[in-house]
């Protein structure tokens, strides 16, 4: 599968780690994306989830010991499609995010742009 699906899309990333981050970005670049933030810290990353235009989210579950889901539940009152990254794998998301996509970090950029299809086409229900 090519980045075309991709191509053009606004992702909002929400991580704390500055490696992992650029690392996210540089993927996403790659496929074509346009980066809204990205936030390191869960007010920036509420305010954003809440005021920006964008196409998908990558949500840190845990962004610098805060949990994510404050800004999961903006993406899901707003009906943005989101993935959860996270060390912890699918096991660590917490109900009603369970069926939610979620990418393992260390990921690689076909893990990623694979689960960022899978956000998209599973909408946001």
């Amino acid at each position: 599968m090519d980045n075309e699906q991709l191509n053009g899309l606004r992702v909002l990333v929400v991580e704390d780690e500055a490696a992992i981050s650029m690392l996210l970005e540089d993927m996403l670049l790659d496929f074509g994306c346009a980066i809204v933030g990205p936030a390191a810290r869960l007010s920036v990353a509420l305010d954003l989830a809440k005021s920006e235009s964008f196409d998908l989210a990558i949500l840190d579950v845990n962004l610098a010991g805060e949990s994510i889901y404050p800004v999961a539940d903006a993406l899901a009152e707003r009906k943005r499609p989101f993935v959860f990254s996270t060390g912890y794998g699918g096991a660590g998301i917490k109900d009603p995010y369970r069926n939610r996509p979620v990418v393992q970090k260390p990921f690689s950029q076909q893990d990623l742009r694979r689960t960022m299809l899978d956000a998209l086409d599973n909408g946001h229900d």
